[in-house]
């Protein structure tokens, strides 16, 4: 297969596809060699290669310029990532003083609170104490002025039943002594 194919590509040529003497106007190969160099001739003398060079060299400027600029562009985006991160953990930083002073400060008044609580509790008890205390003592008055208004009362009534006008100037007549007795020694 292989021999084949070597064959059929040395018989369809473009050689042997012409006929007549090669370097003839009537050959159709030799006319094409001919344009084909003329046609490169016209491209040296109008420097095409040289403009086509010129014009590559610049593609290439433009691409090594882009890639500068995006190397340029892809440090200053590192850059500010890193600036972003260092700012981010800064302001993490920071919230976790914030919570932890908060935490400090709410714990703080937690344990201010208990003790205005618990002295404010000592007060009212120490207030009611003094209440009951001066209830009790206005009790104790309240009943002792009643007990002193019976007693009088009946103290009264028993002398009233008791008392005879003689028995009664006798007693006025001890009281003008012991009075003019206290007036004489003083």
């Amino acid at each position: 297969m292989k021999k084949l194919a070597i064959a059929a590509s040395l018989v369809a040529s473009p050689a042997f596809a012409a006929s007549g003497p090669f370097f003839s106007l009537y050959n159709t190969d030799f006319v094409v060699l001919l344009s084909f160099l003329a046609f490169v001739g016209v491209l040296v003398y109008l420097k095409v290669p040289g403009k086509l060079a010129g014009m590559l060299d610049k593609r290439a400027e433009g691409i090594q310029r882009e890639l500068d600029e995006a190397r340029a562009l892809r440090e200053e985006a590192q850059s500010v990532l890193a600036s972003y991160e260092r700012k981010q953990k800064e302001v993490q930083e920071q919230a976790e003083r914030i919570v932890a002073s908060a935490r400090t400060e709410a714990e703080a008044a937690a344990a201010k609170a208990k003790e205005d609580l618990k002295s404010t509790i000592e007060r009212r008890l120490a207030a009611a104490d003094e209440q009951i205390e001066s209830a009790k003592t206005s009790a104790v008055r309240e009943v002792r002025d009643r007990a002193i208004t019976v007693a009088v009362a009946a103290a009264r009534e028993v002398v009233a039943r008791q008392m005879t006008d003689a028995s009664n100037d006798r007693l006025v007549e001890a009281a003008i002594g012991d009075v003019q007795a206290k007036l004489k020694l003083h």
